[in-house]
C-alpha cells in the first residue's frame, strides 16, 4: 500500500482508518483539509495480531497468519477508501499506507513532521465506552509533534447507536421525531420533492 520511493518533501494531512463510521468521517474531512492546503492525503490503517505479537510469534505458520492478518488490514484500507471515495478519489494525491502496531504509536511514528497534520476520529463519548477502551485520539492528542484534528462522531453514527440500544432493549423504533417532522409539513404535501 505505500510507496517505496524516496520520501517525500510535500506537506501531507495523515488520517486513522479503521472502517468505522468515525474513521470514514475523519477521512472524508482529512481529504478536504487536504485540498485546502494543497497537501498530499495519507489514509493510514494500523493493525495488530490479535493476541498480540507474541501470539503471532507462537506455532507453525506463524509468518502466514501475519501475511494472511496484513492482508486484511489491506483490503479493509481499500473498501474504506472505496466506500468514501468511489470511483471519483479524494481529489488529491494519496498515499495509502498500511502500518503494523497500535493505532495511536503508529499514527504518532508516521506524523513525525511539525509540518504534518494528523487527522482522527474522536470517538464515542460514552462513559463505558472511555472507561472500557483506549482512546487512539487521546494518545495522539497527548504525543503527536504536529497539530491533531479530532473529528467528532457524525449525526448519523449518534443516530444509529441509539436506534442499536432501543432494539437490543427491545423498545422498538421511537416515530415521535418523525410524528413532529410530519405534523409540521402542510396538509396535502408529503414534504419530499423529484428531483
Amino acid at each position: 500500500m505505500s510507496d517505496t520511493g524516496a520520501p517525500s518533501t510535500a506537506a501531507r494531512v495523515l488520517v486513522g482508518v479503521s472502517g468505522s463510521l468515525g474513521s470514514l468521517t475523519a477521512l472524508r474531512r482529512a481529504a478536504a483539509e487536504a485540498r485546502g492546503r494543497g497537501a498530499e492525503l495519507w489514509p493510514v490503517l494500523a493493525w495488530e495480531p490479535p493476541g498480540g505479537d507474541m501470539a503471532a510469534r507462537r506455532g507453525p505458520g506463524a509468518t502466514v497468519m501475519v501475511e494472511a492478518w496484513q492482508d486484511l488490514a489491506r483490503q479493509r484500507l481499500l473498501s474504506a477508501l472505496d466506500d468514501v471515495f468511489g470511483d471519483a478519489g479524494p481529489g488529491v494525491a494519496m498515499r495509502a499506507l498500511v502500518a503494523r502496531g497500535a493505532p495511536g504509536v503508529a499514527l504518532v511514528e508516521i506524523a513525525d513532521r511539525e509540518s504534518d497534520v494528523l487527522v482522527v476520529g474522536a470517538g464515542r463519548r460514552s462513559l463505558w465506552h472511555r472507561a472500557c477502551s483506549r482512546s487512539v485520539s487521546r494518545y495522539c492528542l497527548a504525543h503527536a509533534t504536529c497539530p491533531v484534528f479530532a473529528v467528532p462522531p457524525s449525526p448519523l453514527e449518534a443516530e444509529l447507536m441509539v436506534a442499536h440500544r432501543r432494539n437490543v432493549l427491545g423498545l422498538g423504533l421511537d416515530t415521535g421525531p418523525l410524528e413532529r417532522a410530519a405534523s409540521r409539513v402542510a396538509p396535502g404535501r408529503s414534504g419530499l420533492s423529484d428531483a
